[in-house]
């Protein structure tokens, strides 16, 4: 048996790059898998290949941003397989910019694709499949979220994308924390592969080498998004995980660390920095903003 037989998967950003490696992996292990793109043309290419190989696809190219376009991904999802038991949230964009120069027209097109992009089919498949379960049936559902090592410690030049992908890291834990009593696991990855995005952001970081192991191969971080995907994880929840080429670690998120008091008064503002600075002679150090 493979590992995600019978479980219908919606994967967004699915025409290229790191979604269609997931889309692949997926119907390879069995997954029937809904390819959604903006680029009709690009999803339907996927699905001619995972079709090619024996394997069951849908390509759609509905609106990931509104509510009412992830209803039709999810009807027509519903329509071709019956069921969906997971969403990998993946489509993104970039508008990089040095925050200075920044213009409202990029913060909110960067909001709107990854943030809003992770809410709406997010929210929609949530709400079925939290009145399948108080009507008794018993769920093993997924979401499966994207963040990026520029949300989880900044990155110059990317303010609203790290920002974005920041709010997709807590979103996650959140989901976590809300949809366990009704069977649905979220988790987030941050991915670092060759793809559109990191072409043209590092282009001779991912570039694909003449010979031997491809670190930046799309395909690397397939098998993550898979197995989060199958009933294997069920007990996985809440958790971000960095993942490139041959390497995988559990990020250490946000938590209270060293701490002072004041024998139960509030520090004076001229007294506080004294206080402050024994904390950070003795704090971990955040990792470096990339590009710093």
């Amino acid at each position: 048996m493979k590992l995600c037989d019978k479980r219908t998967v919606i994967i967004t950003g699915a025409g290229g790059g790191l979604g269609r490696a997931y889309a692949l992996a997926l119907a390879a292990e069995g997954a029937n898998v809904v390819v959604n793109d903006i680029r009709m043309e690009a999803a339907a290419a996927v699905v001619a290949d995972i079709h090619a190989s024996g394997g069951k696809a849908l390509a759609n190219a509905g609106d990931i941003c509104s509510l009412q376009g992830a209803r039709a991904i999810v009807a027509a999802a519903l329509a071709e397989f019956g069921e969906v038991h997971a969403v990998v949230n993946n489509a993104g964009i970039l508008r990089d910019r040095m925050f200075v120069s920044l213009s409202e027209e990029d913060w909110d097109e960067v909001m709107r694709v990854h943030l809003k992009g992770h809410f709406c089919l997010s929210r929609v498949l949530a709400e079925r499949w939290r009145n399948l379960s108080k009507d008794g049936i018993q769920l093993d559902a997924r979401i499966i979220n994207t963040t990026s090592g520029a949300g989880l410690q900044g990155s110059i030049g990317q303010s609203n994308y790290a920002a974005a992908k920041g709010g997709v890291a807590t979103l996650t834990l959140v989901q976590a924390a809300e949809l366990a009593r009704y069977g649905i696991t979220a988790n987030a990855l941050a991915p670092a592969a060759r793809t559109h995005m990191t072409e043209q952001g590092m282009p001779e970081l991912v570039k694909k080498p003449a010979s031997g192991f491809d670190h930046y191969d799309p395909a690397n971080v397939a098998p993550l998004v898979v197995w989060l995907a199958s009933a294997a994880s069920s007990q996985v929840s809440g958790q971000v995980f960095e993942i490139e080429g041959d390497r995988v670690s559990v990020c250490d998120g946000w938590r209270s660390g060293p701490e002072a008091r004041n024998g139960g008064k509030a520090y004076p503002a001229d007294g506080i920095g004294v206080a402050i600075q024994g904390l950070l002679d003795t704090a971990i150090p955040a990792k470096k903003v990339w590009g710093s």
